[in-house]
């Protein structure tokens, strides 16, 4: 992939933790010391008097890969002290992401339609979906394809099945309108980010036929938010939202097609985001470098 090629040698360091004086000098001097450059540099501190900071890195460091092993004993020997939480990855190596679909196909093929134009810094070993209607689709991005029928109120099989699917497949999983409840027991297993488009500006709306609500309130801005999933139905860590403006002629069908391209692009962002690990979660709520 371009991104991964470019980005050859390349690490991202976030850092996290107690505000205190110290940590960017400290951040600073360790990649100096070991034969980095620095890219890149974001931080937030919530509040420099005992708030919350946060720090991405971006550094470019030839032989990275061999490497890696010093540098990680001198993090964790060097940011100790400062009780930070830290993590290093290699933007060399493209995430795994797994898409889960129903019969919504537009976030779907957006993704995968980014995907092979080399916008998004992943690898998508598989779609999953319980509706075969996007299988010819999925196929024809060389995407491999499984249909795992999911109907009425007990899941555990279909959630089984998935699950022996992606274990030790994916790095994170994209529902993309994927159209069913996952249980705390499947994210408890499955252990990756999993991140979902909601097709409404939550916290409004929330649950189900939202374009309908939208329209019996007579709104004038409708929109999609991409949040991680956690087993509080729609309540996960926000990742990106974004609206656009209706009117009183159009109907609930004409809000829902242009929510449609809302939700490409908010999902689209959110995907792109994680992958470049430009996402810090938070207690309930994230800090993105964007």
């Amino acid at each position: 992939m371009a991104q991964a090629t470019r980005l050859k040698d390349h690490a991202c360091l976030i850092v996290h933790g107690p505000d205190q004086p110290g940590i960017v000098a400290a951040v600073s001097a360790l990649i100096t010391r070991n034969n980095g450059n620095i890219v890149s540099l974001d931080q937030y501190s919530s509040d420099p008097k005992g708030g919350d900071y946060f720090q991405r890195v971006v550094f470019h460091r030839p032989d990275f890969n061999a490497a890696v092993a010093d540098i990680e004993a001198d993090l964790a020997a060097t940011l100790e002290p400062y009780g930070m939480q830290w993590q290093l990855t290699d933007q060399a190596t493209p995430k795994r992401m797994a898409v889960l679909a129903s019969t919504s196909d537009h976030c779907l093929l957006d993704l995968l339609w980014r995907h092979r134009r080399g916008e998004l810094p992943v690898t998508i070993p598989m779609v999953i979906s319980n509706h075969t209607n996007v299988v010819a689709d999925v196929r024809s991005f060389g995407i491999p394809f499984f249909h795992v029928h999911s109907q009425g109120p007990d899941k555990s099989e279909a959630e089984a099945r998935i699950l022996e699917l992606l274990a030790g497949n994916v790095d994170f999983v994209v529902l993309a309108r994927y159209m069913q409840i996952i249980s705390e027991d499947f994210l408890d297993k499955l252990d990756v980010p999993v991140i979902n488009i909601h097709h409404s500006f939550l916290p409004a709306f929330i649950g189900a036929a939202p374009y309908r609500k939208a329209h019996e309130r007579g709104v004038k801005l409708i929109g999609a938010t991409s949040h991680y999933v956690t087993k509080d139905l729609d309540e996960g860590p926000i990742i990106e939202q974004d609206v656009t403006r209706v009117n009183h002629a159009m109907t609930a069908a004409d809000l829902q097609a242009r929510g449609a391209y809302v939700e490409r692009a908010v999902l689209s962002r959110a995907v792109q985001w994680h992958a470049e690990d430009r996402v810090i979660r938070h207690g309930n709520h994230t800090i993105v470098f964007d």
